[in-house]
């Protein structure tokens, strides 16, 4: 009795393949399972296709897969943004006050663009401010940016 692969023995290694992805998280074995049920479909599609051939084509797809994600895929879900950088993105900035920190609350500053999402922040400063007056950004104290006049 002879061993025969049908379509159904590669959609159960392809989804086999994908469920790993659960462990592994890489994206990178959910491409082969992918081409796996691929080739399981053409298998369905062409039943007298040789083991040699399922073999070549699983893995010609499987590459093909697999450099359309890293060339194409992988760039998109790259982080741009500066989440967790904000002292390095804000720290020299100069803005506009906007409202003069007094008694222990905190001013206002306005910067010409956005930065990091808004052009408002509150501000501290040790020096005396006056509305109007620019501001340079030295540091920055939990949600708010402490300034020195620029």
């Amino acid at each position: 009795m002879e061993f025969e692969i049908v379509y159904w023995h590669w959609v159960v290694l392809g989804v086999l393949l994908m469920l790993s992805e659960i462990v592994l998280t890489t994206f990178f074995i959910l491409w082969f399972g992918i081409a796996a049920v691929l080739m399981g479909g053409l298998l369905f599609v062409l039943p007298g296709l040789d083991l040699t051939w399922q073999i070549l084509i699983w893995t010609v797809l499987s590459s093909i897969l697999a450099l359309f994600w890293f060339k194409y895929l992988k760039p998109l879900s790259i982080d741009k943004t500066k989440a967790g950088l904000s002292r390095e993105a804000i720290v020299g900035e100069v803005g506009q006050v906007i409202s003069v920190p007094r008694d222990g609350k905190r001013g206002q500053l306005r910067f010409p663009a956005p930065i990091l999402g808004a052009d408002e922040w509150l501000i501290i400063s040790q020096d005396d401010l006056a509305q109007g007056d620019r501001v340079r950004v030295k540091d920055v104290s939990g949600n708010s940016l402490i300034v020195e006049k620029a």
